[in-house]
């Protein structure tokens, strides 16, 4: 084969043929060995140009892929919300990674053979994989800029495509396919690949660490907490968790483990508190404003994690407040403007039952409060997000009327962004945030304000996030991942 532009013969690697299977598990297995043949040969022949210099070749590899072809308009249990596809026709989906994302895969692709009785073909996509991507889980090896090696990158080996790396699946505005095939995933596999790499840059954690139920936090007290948490778990065999993992992917499993210091620490802190099966739970500190928080969310999200929370600090807006009372936020008002090109301002974020209940029996279990007592420290109402962190220093008239209107209890940089974009993504969110000051009432965040009161709700917040993780665990996932965050056309997998 030869490549129309550059008239350079195309080098491929020899991989299996595409084939069926009814077998999930095989089906993976089949994805890992294209995968890792084309992965390998990229890798190779990328380690061979740099010693050589210039190739009068190209060199080009795959991603695999899963295609389903069903012909039935048979309805499948209307309950699930995932696990299916509505209508006859072909359906498609590059993949990246397999290894890492063994357990999604099989749930899904069991879950298609189940509900259609039809096998899937597991062969090539014409996607082809990124050379940076392709090293990418080669430490010792670089892909140097454009220009800095001594041959032409692009000449000889595919580098990452936009047209294939975006969220035009989630967003809902994918087109069908050259060969008529409709989008079987919420992401392709460039898609991924890169969130990927921005994970490992922005956490300093490979993403292999990433648990199933994340927590996004804005306050590094709480950093301290979860790892005091983590060390009190490996301590009890019962708990079930296996090893903490702190920035710069140090682990450990023994409870009185040292952990080095980090001199520098990247951009949003990330810590994993790891369970068999992905079933523990990750620390993410985003930092403050909504733009972390929408990067953190748009990267997170091609893990599929089964829920998450943001558990940070916000302004409380009503004189009925205290300093470390909570907001368990069941509306948003989004003022925040970093999602609005991807999810217009018209789009309600509903609260989720499921993730409600959890959040308000864990802050019942944790403070030892019911009922009507409950609301001496929680209040139920309206989050507002937006993206001026002073927006207080400007005449006020205007924000706090639209604030008096919308009923807002509550006002932060974050919560409607990791909201609105766990609805987008369709990953189950939820928020519970922790006064710590009061600007419409002359309670500024200042040193020295904070009392005893405000200090033991802090210490109480992290660890009532926990425990709501800990319940949602506990949930079917097909409860977890209700229809509610489905649209009218969804792809197959979750």
């Amino acid at each position: 084969m030869q490549d129309i532009v550059s008239h350079r013969e195309i080098v491929t690697p020899d991989l299996p043929p595409p084939a069926l299977f009814d077998d999930a598990a095989k089906a993976v297995d089949r994805l890992i060995e294209l995968y890792r043949g084309g992965t390998g040969f990229l890798t190779g022949a990328f380690m061979d140009t740099m010693r050589n210099g210039q190739s009068d070749k190209r060199f080009r590899a795959f991603y695999p892929e899963v295609r389903f072809t069903t012909t039935s308009f048979a309805k499948v249990d209307s309950r699930l919300s995932f696990g299916h596809v509505s209508q006859p026709g072909v359906y498609a989906t590059s993949v990246t990674r397999p290894d890492l994302f063994r357990q999604y895969l099989i749930l899904q692709i069991g879950l298609l053979l189940r509900n259609h009785g039809v096998p899937v073909q597991i062969g090539l996509s014409d996607t082809p994989i990124p050379v940076h991507f392709a090293v990418a889980g080669n430490p010792a090896i670089t892909v140097p800029q454009e220009g800095a090696a001594d041959f032409v990158l692009r000449d000889v080996f595919d580098v990452p495509d936009l047209t294939t790396t975006n969220d035009d699946i989630v967003n809902g505005v994918a087109e069908v396919a050259a060969d008529g095939a409709r989008p079987l995933a919420p992401f392709t596999a460039q898609r991924v690949d890169y969130s990927l790499a921005r994970l490992a840059h922005y956490t300093a954690t490979d993403p292999g660490h990433f648990q199933n139920h994340v927590l996004f936090t804005n306050y590094q007290f709480y950093v301290s907490e979860f790892e005091a948490y983590a060390r009190a778990m490996l301590a009890d065999p019962a708990s079930g968790y296996t090893s903490f993992v702190s920035t710069g992917n140090v682990e450990i499993t023994q409870p009185d483990q040292p952990i080095p210091a980090n001199p520098k620490l990247p951009q949003m802190p990330t810590y994993h508190l790891k369970r068999e099966g992905g079933g523990g739970i990750t620390l993410v500190n985003i930092g403050v404003g909504p733009s972390n928080a929408k990067t953190a969310t748009d990267h997170v999200a091609v893990l599929r994690p089964h829920a998450w929370l943001m558990v940070g600090h916000c302004a409380g807006l009503r004189s009925t407040q205290s300093l470390g009372d909570y907001v368990l936020a069941h509306a948003y008002l989004r003022e925040d403007k970093v999602l609005d090109d991807d999810l217009p301002v018209w789009v309600p974020i509903p609260a989720l039952a499921e993730i409600q209940i959890a959040l308000e029996q864990a802050v019942g279990a944790v403070t030892e409060l019911e009922g009507y007592d409950l609301k001496r420290v929680m209040r139920t109402g309206t989050v507002a997000s937006v993206d001026n962190r002073n927006w207080e220093l400007r005449e006020t008239a205007g924000p706090v009327q639209r604030l008096s209107q919308s009923r807002a209890v509550a006002l932060d940089m974050e919560s409607a962004t990791i909201a609105a974009n766990g609805f987008r993504f369709r990953v189950p969110y939820g928020t519970l945030l922790c006064v710590s000051d009061k600007p419409l009432h002359g309670e500024l965040k200042l040193p020295g304000m904070a009392s005893e009161f405000y200090t033991s709700q802090v210490a109480r917040h992290l660890l009532i996030g926990i425990r709501a993780m800990e319940q949602i665990r506990e949930m079917p996932l097909e409860r977890i991942h209700s229809r509610k965050l489905r649209s009218f056309d969804e792809t197959a997998f979750l």
